[in-house]
């Protein structure tokens, strides 16, 4: 079954996802082929409507990469101008 199919299930999947590899809302769009809105949207709207403690585990690291994108962001373009 495609990820279009059972919302719930998909939102449950990228939570899993997400948590297992602590991986970022775009890293997770792309593993999975869907855009970084869709993931957004099942994880903070879908998923705390049917599990909510999967939501706010998944919401803590979600948290973490938005305060380190910044950070994430600057190793990046440091690397583009070095030529790394």
């Amino acid at each position: 079954m495609g990820l279009k199919g059972n919302m719930e299930e998909r939102a449950e999947r990228l939570a899993l996802y997400i948590l297992e590899n602590r991986t970022t809302v775009r890293a997770t769009a792309q593993k999975f082929g869907i855009s970084k809105s869709t993931v957004h949207k099942d994880i903070s709207e879908r998923l705390p409507q049917f599990n909510r403690a999967l939501f706010l585990q998944v919401k803590q690291i979600l948290e973490e990469n938005k305060a380190e994108r910044h950070i994430r962001g600057g190793i990046a373009t440091r690397k583009k101008y070095k030529g790394v």
